[in-house]
């Protein structure tokens, strides 16, 4: 391996630290955007059960909030279990936002890193080049010049493609799951306010 980074120049150094980041933040994101840990299956109907017996405190509303991220959505509208359709929706909306901030945060990077490592690859190409291009002199051609020249352009090419790809893939299935998350939270903070609303009635 040693000798693949020895031969690739001193370019791949920055492919390296992209690798790594990108590596990191897409185990982080697996293991967070979980179905389970950010929609609880039974949740709604939980707190459906607190709210038609009555017992609603501010110590559940806390936990609620902190159990996950729709408990954040759902607290919200306990918050204003009092107020009007409107005003409950505007909370939920408001909370929504939030938590789809929560949700998306790294996916910024990573797409950024998925759209610049073929860059930075072919900066290691163009770096290479130069050195081709420096192999040659008056006396002739240097051939262990030329051949890390060479060495250079294609490892950097490789290497920018291979990081580039499958970050791309877990860009995509992320910014996907993410829209999902919100949809479904969206959906399940509006049966809450219907479960509210066709109480009052």
């Amino acid at each position: 391996m040693l000798a693949i980074l020895q031969a690739a120049g001193w370019p791949i150094w920055l492919l390296l630290i992209a690798s790594i980041v990108a590596t990191a933040l897409i185990i982080e994101r697996l293991l967070y955007l979980r179905r389970s840990k950010i929609l609880p299956r039974q949740l709604l109907d939980e707190v459906v059960r607190v709210y038609r017996s009555g017992t609603i405190t501010p110590d559940i509303i806390d936990k609620l909030e902190k159990s996950s991220p729709l408990g954040v959505v759902l607290s919200a509208a306990l918050r204003n279990i009092e107020s009007p359709r409107d005003v409950m929706k505007e909370s939920i909306e408001e909370a929504g936002g939030g938590v789809a901030h929560m949700l998306e945060r790294f996916l910024t990077t990573l797409g950024t890193i998925a759209s610049l490592a073929p860059l930075m690859g072919l900066f290691g190409t163009v770096v290479g080049m130069i050195e081709i291009f420096g192999a040659q002199n008056s006396s002739g051609t240097n051939p262990a010049q030329l051949a890390h020249g060479i060495s250079v352009a294609l490892y950097n090419t490789g290497f920018g493609l291979a990081i580039a790809m499958p970050t791309l893939v877990f860009y995509r299935h992320f910014r996907a799951l993410v829209d999902s998350f919100i949809i479904e939270m969206e959906q399940q903070a509006v049966k809450f306010v219907d479960v509210v609303h066709l109480a009052r009635k």
